[in-house]
């Protein structure tokens, strides 16, 4: 697998952009340079993130989201514990 996590990703099984094995592994966001928990979906080369809006439900019973626009940067949470254990052997 790629050190790099997929442009487009969504947490819903059902959407096109669903990938199980970048979840599997922990795709970390930084939203206009903060880490952010909550995004249900994200774009890098469109510049948006998707958080869920309170707790209000759709039809379907999914959380009701908007989209937020900025800068997004998504990574891998295990490369940096990679990275952390690389340091702590040398």
């Amino acid at each position: 697998m790629t050190d790099t996590p997929p442009d487009h990703l969504s947490v819903f099984p059902d959407s096109e952009w669903f990938n199980a094995d970048a979840l599997r592994r922990g795709v970390g966001i930084r939203f206009k340079g903060q880490e952010r928990t909550d995004v249900e979906e994200y774009s890098m080369s469109e510049g948006w993130v998707r958080v869920a809006a309170g707790r209000s439900r759709d039809r379907f019973g999914r959380p009701m989201t908007i989209k937020l626009k900025g800068e997004v940067e998504a990574f891998y949470q295990d490369a940096g514990q990679q990275a952390e254990a690389d340091d702590s052997q040398a």
